[in-house]
């Protein structure tokens, strides 16, 4: 499923970026395990949403609101690991199959573990260490 030179399938607009970015994100506040890292991390809940929803909408719709370097961001979490991007995928991945429709979000499922692929990537080559995408099995 490529989003390169297509329009996102119907069912994909503002209102439901907002309804998945919010209920995410009200799920990540209550998990035990990610919770704690945007707990350090975010300072305005509102203003966080605000920017995600901004960061969405400019992946899925090609909006352009988005203004920001998300990737700098997460490489000045000293404490995120490779179980924080497992289990925001998973809460993600749960969450757009409960809020949006199949096709919707299989878009945003892909859209999000590529994203997760290239913060983990950035950040495990920042600290000299090595990440296989999660299109290679992992070994543990």
């Amino acid at each position: 499923m490529s989003l390169m030179g297509t329009a996102p399938p119907p069912g994909i607009g503002e209102d439901e970026i907002r309804n998945l970015v919010h209920t995410f994100y009200g799920r990540v506040r209550e998990d035990d395990v990610i919770g704690p890292v945007f707990s350090r991390a975010v300072g305005d809940w509102d203003e966080h949403l605000a920017k995600l929803c901004d960061f969405w909408s400019s992946v899925v719709l090609r909006t352009r609101r988005y203004e920001g370097r998300p990737m700098r961001a997460h490489l000045m979490l000293p404490d995120i690991r490779a179980e924080h991007f497992d289990r925001w995928l998973d809460l993600f991945e749960a969450t757009a199959r409960d809020v949006l429709t199949a096709e919707a979000a299989g878009v945003f499922i892909q859209r999000a573990r590529m994203i997760a692929d290239s913060f983990e990537f950035g950040i495990a080559n920042q600290r000299g260490e090595l990440a296989a995408p999660r299109h290679v099995k992992r070994t543990s």
